[in-house]
């Protein structure tokens, strides 16, 4: 088994060990400090050998190096490695945030931590309950931001999982298990790389609160992190008060009013067009000729499967009338019939569309339909026209 550095020391980039096995670009060394994916926790990036280190990966029999191509050594050499300190230090921020958080979230009623997943640009924490209030997380957030100031000690010592006590959470394992603790806040049994104390978790930012199934799902970031996504965050608050010719803080209200009129103005757009379609597919109708069967077909090409709607839903308002509409981008097919046609919109148009490569459906009066080309939309619209 690869003994793993990172336990014992997070802060440790520059090492040096035996190769003790080398099959391609996986390297397995006697020792490492490099981490690798686990807990949620990614792995860690940097150079073994001079040769670039792109996964690490923990199986059964230890710790493998992936590396982006075959190194320039062999099993009982020794080899230099180095770990990429700002992503290694950054996911000790994230690390350490997330156990910050998941205790405080506890203590607050917000819930018992259930999984954590670390990404590139946030990490997040499912708890077992199915909401949280704003106000909640914004406590819970204060509280951390708090601890964080108060520069707590966060330590690493290892004890016998059958007498550890005090842990958030039980341990399923047994024998010594590896114990980080935040003085006076947190216990938990953990393999990951962690801060030594709260300070350099550097500022909390939850961000956002999403339900889960049954759970709550929380974004935080830590560090660095927050501090790149507050000053994202300000810039585009900035840019949008510029536009809006306002205040940044009296941007929600000016939002809110602004995304009023909008629906207002877009109901009443609606109702126009509506309107317009009435007397658009009244002077449609009365220049088509009714066929042997009494139905007149409606043919009408337009710019805008919008208006292509509209116009199929006048149009079958109106008496013995089938409408078939076209627009070529994209390359849209509407059908709708009126109750007392006879006929079937769906049905009309679904093998037309099984023909061509086009796709789509509907019901008796109204169906719609895609097709790969403007050749293909002609074809369907000559077979629904008859």
């Amino acid at each position: 088994m690869t003994k793993r550095l990172y336990y014992t020391d997070a802060y440790l980039t520059s090492f040096e060990a035996p190769v003790i096995g080398v099959d391609g670009t996986r390297v397995r060394l006697a020792q490492t400090a490099f981490y690798p994916t686990s807990g949620g926790q990614p792995f860690d990036r940097g150079t073994l050998g001079g040769a670039r280190v792109v996964d690490v990966i923990d199986d059964n029999a230890g710790i493998v190096h992936v590396l982006d191509t075959p190194g320039s050594f062999s099993a009982g050499n020794s080899v230099k490695g180095e770990v990429e300190w700002p992503r290694r230090f950054d996911h000790m921020q994230q690390h350490t945030g997330q156990h910050l958080l998941s205790a405080l979230f506890e203590d607050n009623g917000g819930g018992k931590t259930v999984s954590v997943h670390f990404g590139e640009e946030s990490a997040t924490i499912e708890l077992d309950v199915e909401s949280i209030s704003r106000d909640r997380a914004v406590r819970v957030e204060t509280r951390a931001n708090a601890v964080v100031a108060e520069n707590r000690a966060v330590s690493v010592t290892f004890e016998d999982a059958a007498t550890a006590a005090g842990l958030r959470k039980p341990s399923d394992r047994a024998g010594e298990i590896r114990i980080v603790s935040i003085d006076g806040v947190d216990r938990s049994a953990c393999g990951g790389t962690h801060v030594r104390a709260t300070g350099e978790i550097g500022a909390v930012l939850i961000r956002r609160i999403e339900k889960y199934k049954k759970h709550t799902r929380v974004e935080f970031l830590c560090g660095a992190r927050a501090i790149a996504r507050a000053r994202a965050d300000y810039e585009a608050l900035t840019g949008m008060a510029a536009v809006l010719t306002s205040g940044i803080n009296e941007l929600p209200a000016l939002v809110a009013s602004q995304a009023a009129s909008a629906r207002t103005l877009e109901s009443e757009r609606r109702k126009l067009t509506e309107s317009l379609a009435s007397y658009r597919a009244r002077e449609l109708y009365d220049a088509a000729t009714a066929r042997a069967d009494g139905v007149r077909r409606v043919l009408h090409q337009s710019a805008s499967a919008d208006e292509l709607r509209a116009l199929a839903h006048a149009v079958a308002a109106l008496s013995k009338v089938a409408f078939i509409g076209t627009c070529e981008s994209p390359a849209t097919i509407i059908i709708s019939a009126s109750d007392d046609s006879g006929l079937d919109a769906g049905a009309l148009l679904k093998p037309a569309l099984a023909t061509n490569g086009g796709r789509g459906g509907g019901n008796v009066k109204l169906a719609q339909g895609t097709a790969p080309t403007t050749t293909a939309l002609k074809a369907i619209a000559a077979a629904v026209s008859g």
